[in-house]
């Protein structure tokens, strides 16, 4: 009870001290501020709504912001994963391509140069040899034995009477020059198509080959393009003659590549064997500051050593000799006092390691052909190999094979029309490059006499199919079916295929014109042919259709 009392008044006395009457001039002012305080918070809240707006423009623009970069990740993410589908697609076109080019080298080495279809395939290669009236068995050989044949013993006399002179000449050759500095000089050899037989256009021209070595103690030190080391596409068929002492190190030593000090010496070679005068090399027919064997420097001096091997034994014979032509420094002629003449080339060659094959230093060239890349640049040939690959070949074919009649015939067709409508990137050696693969190619049986008729249509077709895809190959470099008994040097055999075409890739204009010599030629082959043709009864000749230049 007093509790609640208590509380009662407690509560009394709070509000009448807290009455407003008890402070009358504090409750007098509330009035007169009221509206500055309305006023504050207006513009309190007028700076709230504007900041607030300001944020919100702030968080649009953060959120447009944050869109962009969304958007531009995803376009690198979508660039990202393009240019991964493309570089595996270029992966993988790259696999197709080098998987394609295995199977083509294995192609290749399975079927060495396709030789087209069968022998009465007449239509295997389109427009070409449509409506081309080819010769039949009776026409040809009336050709072959009225034309051809008349020039064998011709051939024959003239190889033994220019062997004869030229193993004097080289004879009196090796007695004017110095035994001590000079080359020395071997026996020729014949080659080309006076020696296989298969040459029939005038004028004839023997080709021989002559051998050289440097003096002692010098030797040479050959290096092909295929050998190892990196060739450009238009070296490949080259190679590199370098002269070095014979007891030299031709891969180099370490005292010809780093500065030894004055108190130290190499072991392996002296003071003077490392340093060679250039006058030294070049009296060794190099190229200026080098030791590689110039071909022009070789052909300078062959020139004058066979000037003066004449001028020794020219009192025995009754004819002029002379060089004929300045482009082919190897080219000679002798003149007889009755007017005629005989030509033929004597050019020196190295002997490649202990094969049949040799560095020529000057070699025939044709439109076809690209210019040397330089002096010491020396081109291939295996010409004797093709020699005995021919006489080797000839052993397993039936009698009076027609391998060569048709070579002959094609030759004759072909130069022919070239001097009618003038020179084409084609040459004798790409037509006899033609038969040496056909021969590789057919049963033997396939040469018989009385084949000729298709074994000449199979080299047209061969030839134009070759034509058509640009591709030639070179008989020997990389043919891995090369006979053993040749004796053919390994290297060659397995090195990449050499297109003797590849020219026709880089010069259009060479590769038109030979196209269409070639289809002329076909097309003008009756009326080229009946020319030089006794005349046939017509129930002979079965209906063949004359034609006219």
């Amino acid at each position: 009870m007093p509790m609640g009392i208590f509380r009662v008044c407690l509560l009394v006395i709070t509000a009448i001290v807290n009455h407003p009457l008890f402070f009358p001039k504090e409750n007098g002012t509330v009035p007169e501020n009221m509206e500055e305080i309305i006023q504050k918070m207006k513009e309190r809240e007028e700076s709230l709504r504007l900041e607030q707006l300001r944020l919100e423009q702030e968080i649009a623009d953060q959120e447009a912001t944050q869109k962009a970069l969304e958007k531009a990740a995803l376009v690198v993410e979508e660039t990202k994963e393009e240019k991964v589908r493309w570089d595996m697609w270029t992966a993988l076109s790259m696999v197709i391509f080098l998987l394609i080019e295995l199977w083509r080298q294995d192609f290749q080495e399975g079927n060495w140069q396709d030789v087209g279809g069968e022998e009465d395939d007449m239509a295997v290669l389109g427009k070409a040899f449509k409506g081309v009236a080819f010769p039949n068995k009776a026409v040809l050989a009336s050709f072959y034995e009225k034309r051809i044949l008349g020039t064998t013993g011709d051939m024959a006399r003239m190889r033994e009477m220019v062997e004869g002179f030229a193993d004097d000449l080289l004879e009196a050759l090796r007695s004017v020059c110095n035994r001590d500095a000079d080359m020395e000089v071997e026996d020729c050899m014949g080659v080309g198509s006076m020696y296989e037989n298969w040459r029939v256009r005038k004028p004839f021209v023997c080709d021989l080959i002559v051998p050289f070595a440097p003096p002692e103690p010098y030797c040479f030190h050959c290096q092909t393009w295929c050998s190892g080391d990196s060739f450009p596409p238009d070296e490949q068929g080259y190679g590199t003659i370098k002269v070095c002492r014979a007891d030299e190190d031709v891969t180099g030593c370490i005292c010809d590549k780093t500065k030894l000090g004055e108190d130290m010496l190499c072991l392996l070679h002296s003071q003077v064997n490392t340093t060679r005068p250039s006058s030294e090399m070049e009296d060794l027919l190099c190229f200026k500051n080098t030791q590689y064997l110039d071909a022009d420097q070789v052909m300078k001096w062959f020139q004058i050593a066979v000037t003066k091997a004449w001028n020794r034994i020219s009192h025995k014979y009754e004819f002029d000799l002379s060089f004929s032509l300045l482009d082919s420094p190897g080219a000679l002629k002798i003149k007889f006092r009755s007017g005629k003449s005989i030509a033929f080339n004597l050019t020196p060659v190295v002997q490649y390691e202990n094969s049949d094959v040799y560095f020529i230093s000057h070699f025939p060239r044709s439109s076809l052909a690209a210019g040397v890349p330089s002096s010491t640049h020396w081109f291939l040939t295996f010409a004797v190999y093709e020699r005995r690959f021919i006489h080797l070949i000839s052993k397993t074919l039936p009698a009076n094979a027609c391998h060569v009649s048709c070579l002959q015939i094609l030759s004759f067709l072909h130069g022919k029309q070239c001097s009618l409508t003038g020179p084409s990137g084609l040459t004798n050696y790409h037509l006899k490059t033609v038969m040496l693969h056909l021969l590789q190619a057919r049963p033997s049986q396939d040469w018989a006499p009385e084949k000729l008729e298709a074994r000449l249509q199979d080299m047209l077709k061969f030839l134009e199919k070759c034509l058509h895809e640009k591709k030639l190959y070179h008989f020997f470099i990389g043919n891995g079916k090369v006979p053993a008994e040749l004796g053919f040097p390994i290297v060659f055999q397995r090195a990449e295929p050499l297109n003797l075409f590849r020219p026709f890739v880089l010069r259009r204009d060479v590769y038109r014109k030979t196209v269409d010599t070639f289809h002329e030629m076909l097309r003008n082959m009756s009326a080229l042919i009946n020319e030089y043709t006794v005349h046939i009864p017509l129930a002979h000749t079965n209906g063949i259709r004359k034609e006219s230049l």
